[in-house]
């Protein structure tokens, strides 16, 4: 018996004893299925927006921020395969469910040619004690896939959040605005004078962290901010 047949073996006596779900749906995956049954990885919803045509996710931000161009990947619905996997990504300790994002966004930016003059990208940072109960941001690894397929710099430090919040999904925009202003500050400005930055975070709302954020980065010289988020609320 040779080592391939012996390894598919062995899979197969894994995949029994302990079978992989999907973090879609919970059903098992099968050989040759990463993270994603084949079901739901042709019924996630993609959102189809680029960093050429105006859409949704720009007009969120108009005469608020001054940003180039946003972007996300998914829609995120109440019910459905995108909150399930972002669920499993902030709650459940699987950050590898941001490693497929940002592996299979990064390979579309890749196909189309976009963002290729990003020198930055920039989480959407945690605080530090919200930080050390997760154990990661869950932004970071999906942030990190992006980068390397941009060919630019992932970079965690320079955005820092200065105070832990409760979570503001269910304020309206007004309140979240007020309440997040002052939130985040740059540490180092020199770093990111001059240069493009890819400001990416997990899941678009109202749109007021983020406005937090780049509000902090345009404070810094001749910066230019764009956006990417993983999914956003239609």
């Amino acid at each position: 018996m040779n080592f391939s047949k012996l390894s598919n073996i062995v899979n197969d006596i894994n995949a029994v004893l302990l079978p992989r779900l999907c973090f879609g749906c919970n059903a098992r995956l099968y050989r040759g299925e990463q993270h994603l049954c084949a079901f739901c990885r042709n019924q996630i919803p993609l959102t189809d927006y680029d960093y050429v045509v105006e859409n949704a996710v720009d007009r969120i931000f108009y005469g608020r921020i001054d940003i180039k161009k946003a972007s996300s990947f998914l829609f995120y619905m109440e019910k459905g395969i995108t909150k399930n996997i972002i669920h499993h990504l902030k709650y459940n300790n699987q950050p590898v469910i941001g490693d497929f994002l940002g592996t299979w966004y990064g390979q579309i930016l890749q196909q189309t040619k976009q963002l290729q003059n990003i020198d930055y990208v920039i989480p959407v940072p945690l605080h530090r004690s919200k930080l050390k109960k997760r154990g990661y941001n869950q932004v970071d690894s999906f942030g990190k896939r992006i980068a390397q397929s941009l060919q630019s710099r992932f970079l965690s430090t320079c955005l820092v959040k200065t105070a832990n919040t409760k979570t503001q999904t269910k304020k309206g925009r007004f309140f979240r605005s007020k309440y997040t202003s002052d939130l985040y500050k740059i540490i180092d400005k020199e770093v990111l004078s001059n240069k493009s930055v890819l400001l990416v975070d997990d899941v678009i709302t109202t749109g007021a962290t983020i406005e937090a954020c780049a509000k902090a980065l345009d404070k810094v010289k001749n910066i230019k901010i764009y956006i990417l988020t993983m999914a956003v609320v239609p």
